[in-house]
């Protein structure tokens, strides 16, 4: 039980609660192992459990014209899945895919709307994650519209080291097209890009950060907002 209430600070939404609260959310949920490309849910799919990584993560996708995807949201260690909970909405508005393999907290519905009730602080505190999401999905849909690939190339692998822990990112050209809503000629284009100036390599479905603060400087200025809007709002005491 111990490594299992210390899981809970691992993930920053859980982190330094009040010891009522964390010890009633840790009481109310489970740690579960995430695949890779496993599926939680499905657009419109009832929302049966909400999820905090711990070292795995998961992203949110838009599914258009049949099978047209775009990643608009990724929750890591920094969040959680199952917004539409606190909002009294038990369906899924996107298709959540774990990206990075690892252990999640994962709490019924039920309990989980009952502790926002019973926990002001962890309630407070995912309201003010719900306002940093809004504004993350805002100022991506601008990214997607006004950005060079290039740049939002550089944000989203940022994003994913930030998520996983890791310089070695296991990525696909297909994947990135996929994530990124655009060909795959472009994201070609891109990562040759970043390569040539020395900020990543690539080989054989693997992606290494090797200049972190270089390729923040060649990213769209959306990373640093969003870092900087997170950690304006949520502070470890909010």
């Amino acid at each position: 039980m111990t490594s299992i209430f210390h899981a809970a600070d691992a993930n920053h939404l859980l982190a330094d609660l009040p010891t009522a609260e964390q010890d009633a959310f840790m009481a109310s949920c489970e740690t579960v192992s995430l695949t890779f490309g496993e599926e939680l849910y499905h657009p419109t799919d009832t929302v049966t459990h909400a999820y905090f990584p711990i070292t795995s993560f998961i992203s949110q996708i838009v599914i258009l014209h049949g099978d047209s995807r775009l990643e608009v949201a990724m929750a890591g260690h920094e969040g959680m899945l199952g917004l539409s909970l606190m909002l009294g909405i038990e369906e899924a508005p996107l298709l959540a895919v774990v990206q990075g393999a690892g252990v999640a907290l994962r709490i019924n519905a039920a309990n989980f709307q009952r502790l926002l009730v019973e926990c002001p602080v962890l309630h407070l505190r995912l309201k003010r994650y719900l306002y940093v999401v809004i504004n993350q999905l805002a100022n991506s849909a601008a990214c997607i519209h006004f950005h060079r690939i290039e740049e939002r190339l550089a944000r989203w692998l940022l994003m994913t080291q930030d998520r996983a822990k890791s310089d070695r990112l296991q990525l696909t050209h297909e994947f990135l097209a996929m994530m990124l809503g655009v060909r795959r000629a472009g994201i070609t284009l891109a990562a040759i890009a970043l390569q040539t100036r020395g900020l990543i390599r690539y080989h054989r479905g693997e992606i290494i950060i090797m200049d972190r603060p270089g390729l923040i400087e060649a990213s769209c200025t959306c990373y640093s907002e969003d870092c900087a809007l997170y950690a304006r709002v949520l502070t470890p005491h909010s």
